[in-house]
């Protein structure tokens, strides 16, 4: 394809939503610097063309993708760029609807229609490029690398089985290809993402293969941390913590969303779980390995959530003193089958519940933090900001989690680089240390 202006078209990405979106234009972005365009993500510079991967999980991601294709909507109106195109999760659920309704963009693709974008543009899709990554939105040092697509799941509140189709896993070589790829480029940590982790393998290799891939990754030489992100707790396979603790690059963190404790909500929601389950799973996991740091969601406001269940969540996030725990309040989508039930908990009632949630973590955060103070800990430098060098424990995912502050007036580290730190002070959510 070429343009008025420009012998290689200038592309700008937009990306909004989950670290799966961001695989998602970097892989696109890859393609697209093999066709000799000149691709930026999420820049103020001029553009040609802009691509807008939107999310559409909840309302309001759904919002804030909707002004985002707006925004580019009246750019192209005035003139600004010559082009616009739309993909990802929101255009592949409300194609029909978005066409009709901001007619300004040039053509609409789902989360599967990357050879049909590229066809659009002008460019070949190049599968000598799969497992290339070389554009990277994140920080060079670390980066997500998708070990499956898709979710075979029945959540009552979920709609990215609508979005994103069922599941399928990658094979294991292709994987611990992509992430020697990734080392070979200067990642230093890979966050292991999916709709489900647990899941993988069982459709190519007829069994939980997750265990089985990290024992692969840790050999690969140079990667220094593997980070398990959005892992499901009903059948979960306990052989993941045995690799976790056998595998020295692999962190000592889990993320696994338990959305709710209350086993009537539980039920409403299809989780596939109860009370007593989740109790014993977590015990099991500790048990096996003490000191893992546990990153739960939580789901407030789901229909028919009473007092009483918030009672008991905020109870049971108490009880379990989670490392890391954020909240979510429900969404009321259509095509889930939640949908068919009365959204009978108000707004502010949702809100009100989340913030108590989050006030119970938030304590124990605290109490948690106080704890490593005088203790030294390996960080992994992320960025400076201010007057301080901002980085994270192997307990710690990016822009999630807890962070590591050191004074950048008397004190220096590299960007992407590891050093050992002494926390000599902490709050909720933030630490301060020094460099030892």
């Amino acid at each position: 394809m070429k343009t008025k202006n420009s012998k290689n078209p200038k592309v700008n990405i937009i990306t909004l939503g989950c670290s799966k979106n961001l695989v998602d234009s970097e892989v696109l972005a890859d393609q697209l610097t093999g066709n000799e365009f000149e691709v930026s993500h999420e820049t103020d510079d001029p553009a040609d063309i802009v691509i807008v991967n939107t999310c559409g999980f909840i309302d309001l991601a759904k919002e804030e993708s909707i002004n985002t294709i707006l925004q580019y909507a009246d750019a192209k109106t005035n003139g600004i760029i010559e082009k616009l195109y739309v993909t990802g999760c929101l255009s592949q659920r409300y194609k029909d609807n978005l066409e009709k309704e901001i007619p300004e963009v040039d053509a609409y693709f789902g989360t599967l229609d990357l050879p049909f974008l590229l066809e659009e543009l002008g460019a070949d899709y190049k599968h000598e490029l799969i497992g290339e990554r070389k554009f990277l939105t994140t920080p060079a040092h670390y980066a997500y690398l998708k070990i499956s697509e898709g979710c075979n799941r029945t959540c009552s509140f979920c709609a990215i089985p609508l979005m994103r189709g069922k599941h399928v896993s990658k094979p294991i070589e292709n994987i611990v290809q992509e992430a020697k790829n990734l080392v070979k480029n200067g990642v230093k940590e890979i966050m292991l993402i999916a709709q489900e982790l647990t899941y993988y393998g069982l459709d190519i290799y007829k069994k939980r293969a997750l265990a089985d891939l990290l024992y692969k990754l840790n050999e690969v030489e140079g990667l220094h941390w593997i980070r398990l992100h959005y892992a499901y707790p009903h059948k979960f396979p306990l052989e993941i913590i045995d690799a976790v603790r056998d595998c020295e690059r692999v962190c000592n963190y889990l993320d696994m969303p338990l959305q709710h404790i209350s086993d009537p909500v539980l039920e409403r929601m299809r989780r596939n779980t109860t009370k007593e389950e989740t109790y014993q799973l977590i015990k099991n996991i500790r048990e096996k390995m003490p000191d893992i740091a546990l990153r739960t969601t939580m789901l407030v406001g789901f229909p028919g959530e009473t007092d009483k269940d918030i009672e008991e969540l905020i109870a049971f996030i108490e009880e379990m003193r989670f490392e890391r725990l954020g909240v979510f309040q429900y969404s009321h989508e259509e095509g889930t089958s939640g949908y068919l039930l009365e959204d009978n908990v108000s707004e502010e009632v949702k809100a009100e519940r989340a913030a108590l949630v989050m006030e119970a973590q938030e304590e124990i955060s605290f109490e948690l933090n106080q704890q490593k103070i005088g203790k030294t800990f390996k960080v992994l430098f992320d960025r400076k900001d201010g007057e301080h060098f901002v980085g994270r424990t192997e307990y710690d995912s990016p822009e999630v989690d807890n962070e590591v502050m050191v004074d950048a007036t008397n004190q220096y580290v590299r960007i992407g680089d590891f050093a050992n730190v002494k926390i000599t002070e902490a709050t909720e959510f933030d630490l301060y240390g020094e460099v030892v």
